[in-house]
């Protein structure tokens, strides 16, 4: 057996995609998918603040795609949004502060859809919740799970419109309030960008629990066999 460290990349199947918006820009992205059978569920991923570093690599994210697809059962898609680079490539068009962000959160479901991928979630971090809260009602989700959420761009009423939310940190209490099904939890310890492996290990295992596609907490450790080649 092999322990699951921060650079573990476990079996998947892979492939870079693309996103058409409604706009006409092109956003590049990667989805990945269990090995040997179809996902039970999947997460649509939406990055920190670009510009401030975040992309559609950053760690939560990137070690989501690495590990949910074979111990959870899981597909997973990361794209960077308007404007965004990673070792990926760069997305078409310049960052428009959460607005015109919704053509891109629609071509993520559009591609969603096309694709016939089940049950989505949105999994928002930082400026990436804000795209869910503002933008993700518009589509046919299952829910979003929301990482560190800043509160800054979204409104009361686009945070009243909400049923589920699966939220930290502590000080969004009083804010999220206004959803009466919402789920705040508050990890002691952890810091806006998650560093750390146990953090991550939390992260994710707080993820496939609201999704529901497998027991947690997830495994540390893995047969040499799924990892990836």
């Amino acid at each position: 057996m092999k322990e699951i460290t921060s650079g573990t990349v476990l079996r998947a199947r892979r492939e870079n995609i693309e996103l058409h918006t409604d706009d006409g820009l092109t956003l590049v992205g990667e989805l990945a998918l269990p090995v040997s059978h179809e996902p039970r569920a999947t997460l649509v991923t939406l990055h920190p603040l670009p510009t401030a570093g975040g992309y559609m690599d950053s760690h939560v994210l990137r070690k989501a795609s690495w590990r949910l697809p074979e111990l959870a059962d899981l597909a997973v898609l990361r794209f960077n949004t308007r404007g965004t680079s990673s070792p990926r490539g760069t997305s078409d068009g310049e960052f428009g502060d959460g607005e015109t962000e919704r053509f891109d959160v629609a071509a993520a479901m559009d591609f969603v859809r096309e694709r016939g991928l089940p049950d989505p979630w949105l999994v928002g971090w930082s400026f990436g919740t804000e795209l869910a809260l503002k933008h993700g009602l518009n589509h046919p989700i299952r829910g979003a799970i929301l990482l560190s959420p800043p509160l800054r761009r979204t409104s009361d009423a686009e945070l009243a419109a909400w049923a589920d939310a699966f939220l930290q940190p502590a000080e969004a209490r009083e804010r999220f309030a206004v959803v009466p099904r919402a789920r705040v939890i508050a990890v002691d310890e952890a810091k806006h960008l998650w560093v750390g492996e146990k953090f991550v290990r939390r992260v994710l295992d707080e993820i496939v629990a609201a999704v529901g596609t497998a027991e947690v907490p997830l495994p540390t450790e893995v047969a040499e066999d799924q990892l990836s080649g």
